[in-house]
């Protein structure tokens, strides 16, 4: 049996950002799922809560919490997610569970982005984790074969559609060197939905949960 003990950590310690009547963004992953079920104690003093993904919104819904579309929501206050890939700087990698366009317009929305991670999830370096990248079904060829031109080696996944209708591409083998730069010029393959890249738009916050306790990774320093 896997061992989510370091992601009940990093879970538990997002609690602490919780103030009464918050407009909450949900995110989605097994990281999250843990965050959903901390969170039914303080339910009653949630406002607004809107979920990244169908996953997530049942989720919600097992623990009593109702989500409400984003566009009725508003602004929120607090986003909580989980990520696959995080420097230092607080880029990410997300998307390994095909969230990654819902989850990337929620935390454009945020006033704070606050993610938590398991510390095996640190990298110095993103790539390692296949880059998940969103695509219309009609380019799935043309963008694939402009992540060839740009050093990946993309990967169908198969048998699955985002909530969004989408195909997800998983571009294995690159290192990213400039998250942001290229989270720009991937968005402006024609085709692309989006990419798993959150830099352009990274944490506020990363928490990241080892044995030793919950190290913090902010603006500024730690």
């Amino acid at each position: 049996m896997k061992d989510d003990t370091n992601k009940r950590r990093a879970a538990t310690a997002a609690l602490s950002y919780i103030r009464d009547g918050m407009a909450l963004g949900v995110g989605t992953g097994s990281t999250a799922d843990i965050f959903i079920e901390l969170l039914e104690p303080l339910k009653a003093k949630l406002g607004n809560v809107v979920s990244s993904s169908e996953r997530s919104t049942q989720r919600l819904a097992e623990f009593g919490i109702s989500a409400v579309d984003l566009g009725s929501a508003g602004d929120l206050d607090l986003y909580v997610d989980g990520a696959d890939e995080a420097t230092k700087h607080r880029h990410l990698i997300k998307g390994g569970g095909g969230a990654l366009t819902r989850e990337k317009i929620v935390a454009a929305v945020a006033k704070r982005f606050v993610c938590i991670c398991d510390a095996s999830k640190l990298v110095p370096v993103l790539g390692k984790f296949p880059l998940p990248v969103e695509v219309i079904p009609m380019a799935r060829s043309h963008v694939g074969r402009e992540l060839l031109r740009m050093g990946g080696h993309p990967v169908l996944r198969e048998n699955y559609r985002t909530d969004n209708g989408n195909l997800v591409l998983d571009c294995h083998g690159l290192t990213i060197l400039d998250p942001a730069q290229m989270e720009a010029q991937l968005n402006n393959v024609a085709g692309v939905v989006t990419n798993g890249l959150f830099a352009r738009r990274p944490a506020d916050l990363l928490l990241l949960a080892s044995p030793s306790g919950v190290k913090r990774y902010a603006l500024g320093g730690t």
